[in-house]
């Protein structure tokens, strides 16, 4: 019973916070890359987002995970076991996610730092070109960024950080081509368009993936209580 008044708490919590920010479901479920009906059954308190998800959705709806928790029925100072629980589960996955941060960005400093030392030996060195060291860094960093977001099964930046990858290596062939051939091939972004398009057809067939095993949980759910 206090797992299904959790869940009640927790849905109309959301769908209350993500009313008053004037968001609707799907755009609630665009941020957090769910499907909408994810979110519909979060709301309707047939199901639970797991911590991590939770924190998210506390930072896209501007409050805090306790917020969320909280009984929308009872005074401030009545809390049960159960959001005592949580509390305690949440503040150690927000510790975790700010360590993870940490590292996300000590692992962007080491790219651009060897990328730095590359152009300073380089160009002590007497060799060309140097300076195109700094632009190989930023799909390096892209690939370091997105092997740990997706070692941690972190996809929600994914599209993003495989679009600057993509735009960056097209980027990295034109400036080498420009600064040792001397060739303007700007055609070669064309090729973007396509690979564009592709990246974002991939994430959205994921999402409507998504969807359509959140609607067949839920027949699964009225067949079992029939």
């Amino acid at each position: 019973m206090a797992d299904e008044n959790l869940k009640y708490q927790i849905g109309t919590n959301i769908a209350l916070l993500r009313k008053k920010q004037g968001l609707t479901q799907a755009g609630l479920a665009e941020k957090l890359n769910y499907s909408d009906k994810a979110v519909s059954k979060w709301e309707r308190g047939e199901s639970v987002p797991d911590v991590l998800t939770l924190v998210s959705i506390a930072q896209e709806l501007d409050v805090s995970v306790d917020v969320l928790l909280t009984d929308p029925n009872a005074l401030p100072e009545h809390t049960g076991p159960v959001q005592n629980v949580m509390n305690q589960v949440v503040q150690k996955t927000l510790k975790r996610k700010a360590d993870k941060r940490i590292i996300v960005w000590l692992s962007s400093i080491l790219v651009w730092f060897v990328a730095l030392l590359t152009y300073v030996v380089l160009s002590s060195l007497g060799i060309a070109k140097s300076w195109l060291a700094f632009f190989a860094a930023v799909p390096a960093d892209a690939i370091v960024r997105l092997s740990l977001r997706s070692a941690w099964h972190d996809f929600r930046s994914n599209r993003t950080l495989i679009s600057v990858l993509m735009w960056s290596s097209l980027l990295c062939v034109y400036m080498v081509l420009f600064a040792f051939l001397n060739i303007h091939l700007w055609k070669i972004f064309l090729l973007g368009i396509p690979g564009q398009v592709s990246i974002i057809l991939w994430f959205r067939m994921f999402r409507t993936v998504s969807g359509a095993e959140v609607k067949n949980g839920q027949s699964d759910d009225k067949k079992a209580d029939s």
